[in-house]
């Protein structure tokens, strides 16, 4: 009768460990992040500015993570379609983008019916650097300042015009927040991109324009164009001698292209930090860095909580400005 009676338990007891060893002994740990290729997203045509960035980082970057960055270019729809690809990707750290202001900001203060939202479909990874516009003019042009500039404007108003990479854009933006400010009237010329509106100005098609310092520093060292203002806060490291707008009298002026890097919402912690950390040795590694400098960007990373600040900041001062310059929504 005993043994009849201890046997259930002690057979219980059996199928009972031989099931937590499945469970805990038996089962592999959960691979660490990343242990595929990660892909990083670029929403404009290749050899851009952007794109650029992006390849200077894909090799630092694959090192330091132990897997291969992958890049994949999605242009469109002045870079909505690729954004609007990353907010839609799964929240595991394998599908990133890299991207300016211009699909945080200057999107959503121009267009109504976007794919994603600036401030609730991303995280931040880290902010890269920035590239301030600078505000160009053709050698001709009878101003060598932003003040002589602005009183040649008001003494002949809708006279004058300037170039920009097409509506919509920073370059159109900084044009229109430049008329706010300074009171003046000067036409707007949209180009299909920055390159025919740099042909223009050098050849005196246009007197002015708004254009980054990646494409503004070489014409500008060949004296093909002059420099009359950057439209940052603080002037370029890269070109000291050259005044801001705001320090010429406009001082909440600002228009300065920055450079991100994101992820779709929802990002496990551990790997938005393992991701900002990579990021961040890589922008700061010195040849890395120097590489970055090389192709006109400002380089200074920002943790990734950057980001959010940065679009909280900016995107109700562009909608003012929109506004104030009357220019309809899309």
């Amino acid at each position: 009768m005993m043994k009849k009676y201890l046997r259930p338990p002690l057979l219980g007891l059996s199928v009972l460990l031989t099931s937590l060893s499945a469970v805990l002994g038996n089962t592999p740990a959960a691979a660490a992040f990343p242990d595929k290729p990660v892909t990083l997203v670029v929403p404009y045509p290749a050899g851009g500015a952007t794109d650029t960035v992006a390849r200077k980082l894909q090799e630092p970057l694959s090192k330091i993570l132990g897997q291969t960055v992958l890049i994949d270019n999605k242009p469109g729809a002045g870079t909505a379609i690729g954004a609007a690809i990353v907010a839609r990707a799964a929240a595991d750290g394998y599908t990133l983008l890299i991207s300016s202001n211009t699909t945080f900001t200057v999107n959503p203060a121009l267009k109504n019916n976007l794919q994603y939202d600036a401030q609730k479909s991303f995280e931040g990874i880290g902010v890269v650097g920035t590239s301030p516009l600078v505000l160009l003019a053709n050698p001709k042009l009878a101003a060598n300042s932003v003040i002589e500039l602005v009183a040649l404007a008001k003494k002949e108003p809708g006279k004058l015009s300037y170039g920009s990479f097409g509506n919509g854009t920073t370059s159109h933006l900084a044009g229109e927040m430049f008329k706010v400010m300074a009171g003046i009237d000067i036409v707007h010329v949209p180009y299909k991109g920055s390159a025919p509106a740099m042909t223009d100005l050098i050849g005196g098609q246009i007197p002015l324009t708004f254009d980054t310092n990646v494409a503004a520093m070489p014409v500008i060292a060949s004296g093909k164009v002059k420099a009359l203002g950057i439209a940052s806060k603080t002037r370029s490291p890269q070109m000291p001698d050259i005044p801001t707008i705001a320090e010429s009298g406009y001082p909440d002026f600002e228009m300065v292209p920055w450079v991100v890097i994101v992820a779709p919402s929802g990002l496990p912690a551990e790997v938005q930090r393992k991701l900002s950390s990579a990021l961040e040795t890589a922008v700061k590694e010195p040849t890395v860095k120097a590489e970055l400098q090389k192709v006109g960007l400002d380089v200074n990373f920002e943790p990734g909580t950057s980001y959010a600040t940065r679009v909280a900041k900016e995107l109700p001062l562009l909608r003012m400005y929109v506004e104030q310059a009357n220019i309809q929504p899309e």
